[in-house]
């Protein structure tokens, strides 16, 4: 129960709600989701790393209520600092490179044998 005069709960988050709809998104400012996506460093990293300062974060109206996002521009340089998401994105190039690699010999595997 509220004290009068008080807002309930549910017109205190009605109103964080209206105020992180209001809140205007930058460019280059991307959901947690899209950050792991992007960089391959986990979504405990990039918490990790905005507790600690060394990357911001806002908060802003998602689909299904608040949501954090992030600078990628700034993620994928914290990530390149970070010799454990360097080897990850390694990693990641490296596999992506060895996909392409061999998208390219099934394509001609096809070619040669007409079924293209």
């Amino acid at each position: 129960m509220t004290r009068q005069g008080e807002p309930d709960a549910g017109d205190r988050w009605d109103r964080l709600l209206g105020d992180l709809a209001s809140h205007r998104v930058e460019e280059g400012w991307v959901t947690l989701e899209e950050a792991v996506d992007a960089t391959g460093v986990s979504r405990s990293t990039l918490r990790s790393w905005y507790r600690s300062g060394r990357i911001p974060s806002q908060m802003v109206a998602g689909v299904h209520g608040p949501q954090r996002i992030v600078p990628l521009a700034v993620v994928i340089d914290q990530a390149l600092a970070s010799p454990r998401s360097r080897r990850q994105l390694d990693q990641a190039r490296t596999l992506r490179s060895d996909v392409d690699e061999l998208r390219q010999r099934l394509e001609c595997i096809e070619r040669h044998l007409g079924l293209d």
